[in-house]
């Protein structure tokens, strides 16, 4: 009977260590003057791109001023790609619960970290519901 003997192999091991991601506001989301005229507002959109362009398309809605996306700055490993998922959002008044406002997030789906981050925006669009 033969002796027992020790065995050996070597492996290869890889793996990748990534930061977390680390997002920062730098500007706050603005609608402008939004005045309410005569009517009912059903149905109504008002949005910002992702450009900073307000569009409000109503004969009950007039919008003014200076409108603005909302932007954040993401930061994470370097060469990756960071995921983004916005969904909608619906404001209740709390004086009327039938009374609500849906907020509509549009961002990009993803976003590439090529070094320290790049900026990004997720814009919104308000629109009432019935």
């Amino acid at each position: 009977m033969a002796a027992p003997g020790s065995a050996t192999t070597t492996v290869t091991v890889k793996a990748s260590v990534v930061k977390p991601l680390v997002l920062t506001a730098k500007q706050d989301l603005d609608l402008g003057t939004i005045v309410l005229n005569n009517g009912t507002w059903s149905g109504v959109t008002i949005s910002v791109s992702q450009a900073g362009v307000r569009t409000c398309v109503s004969a009950n809605v007039t919008c003014s001023g200076t409108a603005q996306a909302a932007k954040f700055n993401i930061v994470g490993s370097n060469n990756n790609v960071a995921r983004i998922s916005a969904p909608n959002v619906t404001l209740v008044n709390q004086a009327d619960s039938t009374k609500t406002l849906v907020m509509t997030l549009s961002a990009p789906a993803t976003v590439a970290i090529p070094n320290s981050g790049q900026p990004g925006s997720i814009s919104r669009s308000a629109g009432r519901s019935p």
